[in-house]
């Protein structure tokens, strides 16, 4: 990360503990952030990461928390499991990402709502899936060239920046969304990963 910093203008690298803290900002101040954060290459995003959503004013804020996602696995860069969702045992399964998901999400906040969240996570489950849902490539934003992740099947890019060695701020950039979606995501020891899911018989 940056060397710290005094400054005290919006984004500044000050504001990142209050932002750890609160999971909440303004989307200009985490956007600010990220600009002062340096890029990751692809091998510093091999591994399992725990996931985080920032509260910044995005449409769809609190949807990834409703359908308890848990984060992403990065295996190399052309086998990537963009959503890693918790079962109510704490197994970990990965989730195909399709449009109409998203469409949903965007459409229906309602599925936010605490009455809603077990349809939610049902829907989320019954989107299973082994194989890869993505790649890692390094990709130029906000004029830094950093590790990006590509989904398959979405308009979706979510770009990468170093907080720390075991922590990186994401901003996810998607088609016909005027603002990008941030979160956080820590590195998980491999001694420290939640239970898989069962393997098929």
């Amino acid at each position: 990360m940056s060397e710290p910093t005094t400054e005290t203008t919006a984004g500044s690298v000050s504001d990142l503990p209050d932002i750890l803290q609160t999971g909440r900002c303004r989307s200009e101040d985490v956007i600010g952030l990220f600009d002062r954060l340096d890029p990751v290459d692809l091998p510093f995003m091999t591994g399992l990461w725990k996931g985080r959503e920032i509260t910044a004013g995005h449409p769809q804020d609190g949807i990834l928390e409703a359908a308890r996602w848990y984060g992403k696995e990065f295996e190399n860069p052309d086998s990537v499991h963009p959503l890693l969702h918790e079962d109510r045992h704490g197994r970990l399964f990965r989730v195909r990402p399709r449009p109409w998901l998203v469409w949903l999400s965007l459409q229906m906040p309602v599925l936010k709502s605490p009455l809603l969240r077990p349809l939610t996570r049902m829907t989320v489950s019954l989107l299973r899936t082994r194989r890869s849902q993505a790649r890692l490539r390094m990709m130029e934003y906000r004029g830094v060239v950093t590790a990006t992740m590509i989904y398959d099947h979405l308009p979706i890019h979510d770009h990468f920046r170093r907080v720390n060695d075991q922590t990186v701020l994401g901003l996810m950039d998607q088609k016909g969304i005027g603002m990008p979606f941030p979160f956080l995501l820590q590195k998980i020891a491999p001694e420290h990963s939640p239970v898989p899911e069962r393997p098929d018989p």
